[in-house]
């Protein structure tokens, strides 16, 4: 899939914007910058999440959250989440933000991901329609399942959702 040039928003470590740059550039270098992940859960309680995309630059074929993106110059976090999760699963609801942090990681093809991340958390029971592009499978998972997947196939899952799971699981299943 070709990539069209989208810039990120390049931060320090207490989100203060210091410029931006060409997104997979960001990613080349390991430059901070700002993300969201967004985590959709059922009445159930269970996890809506998503395989990427075989032909994603990074991380293809990884389960991960519900959706992820970085916001556009001059948008919100708040704006980017509802925007993503429109664009990659067809889905709304309303969106709460639970927490940011920072990590940094190391990817497949010699990328970095070093981000100021912002948590989303929303609720729905509607079905999405995942834009193709983005998303290879879905499917929802409740946490004893989810628990048991990571713990024995921890590669099968992106970098951030495992930190994410690992560091903060009791806000985000709260």
């Amino acid at each position: 899939m070709e990539q069209k040039e989208e810039l990120v928003v390049l931060v320090d470590e207490q989100d203060k914007e210091v410029g931006t740059m060409e997104k997979l550039e960001a990613h080349r270098e390991g430059r901070l910058h700002r993300a969201i992940s967004v985590f959709v859960f059922n009445n159930k309680r269970e996890l809506l999440l998503q395989r990427r995309a075989s032909g994603k630059y990074h991380s293809p074929g990884l389960w991960t959250n519900t959706c992820c993106t970085h916001p556009r110059p001059g948008e919100s976090p708040r704006d980017a989440a509802q925007r993503r999760l429109e664009e990659e699963m067809q889905l709304t609801c309303k969106l709460h933000r639970k927490f940011s942090f920072i990590y940094k990681a190391a990817l497949d093809n010699g990328l970095t991901e070093h981000e100021f991340d912002y948590v989303f958390v929303g609720h729905t029971d509607a079905k999405p329609k995942p834009d193709a592009d983005e998303v290879g499978e879905w499917r929802y998972m409740n946490v004893d399942e989810l628990d048991k997947a990571l713990k024995a196939n921890p590669a099968q899952f992106t970098e951030w959702f495992k930190i994410c799971y690992d560091q903060y699981f009791f806000e985000l299943f709260q």
